[in-house]
């Protein structure tokens, strides 16, 4: 049997007001919960038990996904009653793994979206005989991530986490967050502790000789910390750039979904998704957005690139750009919000209180 363990603890500070009642893998993404992409695509690798590392908001999960029979698979949760980080959460689900000791177990950061071959990065830790294989991505700009370089066997010689200056630029490939674990290495790390991966786990195994096999995968990648990273991910699951199997309809430039009401000459494109009970009003223009459940959008309102959380309103004419608003929020007509702006759950914005003049 392939397992595998999801973190999903997080509390997603960054994401906010987005997970203020909402963990971070619960916030829909492209018309469903994001976790259910990472759990559908790793069903389709062959994963069959899965074991979820909860935290924040820990009582919405097995509500919604059960015993996970309906996408396949054999889900257990366990939650940590004090936050554990990456390496302590993982050490606090051992005891919910069927794994032998030389088994192979699959961990995923909740937090990604990508196109990772999965297979591949299982068949890597097979045929290198690695204690953990981590998979790797290159990145432009690599000063916000860990670093790993690798020697030309793949094999991982370090680990330098967020350099700032060119000399500690070593490489461009960065930890990706989707790691093979030996069942056994799992039990090496302290319990009943905050431990990271990054930080403790990782360097430690490669201190004390460990073999850490990197598998360098450049396909789509997407760290989904910051709200607008989140918009372009579920964006860019409705037009078919970031692969799932869970997107639940066809993909193309909108994607609206039973219950939605659109007026016939709104416009949708760029990967819009509007949910089950939201409406949207006569020549209304969406364009890269997220329209959540029972949300409205009035009547010549324009929308790009912003994510509209359930139940809010957003008034006719209202221009919003790069925008989140929270749940239950209401934007009166005529207000006009720019990149950046944040609008938080519940809050009301009265008819034109935000007015950006021509000549800005």
């Amino acid at each position: 049997m392939t397992e595998a363990i999801l973190l999903v603890g997080g509390r997603g500070t960054r994401l906010r007001p987005l997970t203020v009642n909402t963990p971070k893998p619960m916030v829909p993404a492209a018309g469903v919960p994001f976790l259910t992409h990472q759990l559908a695509r790793a069903r389709a690798a062959g994963v069959e038990h899965v074991v979820l590392a909860t935290s924040y908001l820990a009582e919405v999960f097995e509500p919604y996904f059960g015993d996970g029979s309906a996408l396949g698979l054999h889900l257990e949760y366990v939650t940590e009653r004090e936050p554990l980080g990456t390496g302590g959460a993982i050490r606090n689900v051992a005891g919910h793994l069927r794994s032998g000791p030389d088994d192979p177990v699959l961990i995923f950061n909740g937090d990604i979206l990508t196109g990772l071959d999965i297979p591949a990065l299982l068949a890597t830790h097979r045929d290198s005989g690695a204690d953990v294989s981590l998979h790797l991505s290159r990145v432009e700009d690599p000063r916000a991530f860990g670093l790993v370089p690798t020697d030309p066997d793949g094999r991982v010689l370090a680990f330098l986490e967020k350099p700032q200056t060119p000399e500690e630029i070593v490489t461009d490939q960065i930890n990706a967050g989707a790691y093979v674990f030996r069942r056994s290495v799992i039990d090496t790390i302290p319990a009943g502790r905050p431990v990271s991966v990054e930080r403790e786990t990782f360097p430690d195994l490669l201190a004390a000789g460990a073999h850490l096999q990197g598998m360098v995968d450049s396909t789509y990648w997407l760290d989904l910390g910051t709200p607008q990273a989140f918009v372009r991910g579920s964006a860019d699951l409705v037009l078919g750039r970031a692969p799932s199997p869970a997107v639940p309809g066809r993909l193309g430039e909108s994607l609206v979904l039973p219950g939605a009401s659109v007026a016939p000459d709104a416009k949708l494109s760029g990967g819009t998704v509007v949910c089950a009970g939201a409406v949207v009003g006569a020549g209304a223009h969406l364009h890269g957005s997220a329209v959540l459940a029972d949300a409205r959008i009035g009547p010549g309102a324009q929308v790009t690139d912003s994510y509209v959380g359930p139940g809010a309103r957003v008034g006719a004419r209202t221009v919003l750009s790069g925008t989140v608003v929270g749940d239950g929020a209401d934007i009166g007509p005529d207000n006009e919000l720019h990149p950046g702006a944040r609008v938080w759950c519940g809050a009301v914005l009265p008819a034109g209180a935000v007015r950006f003049s021509s000549d800005q």
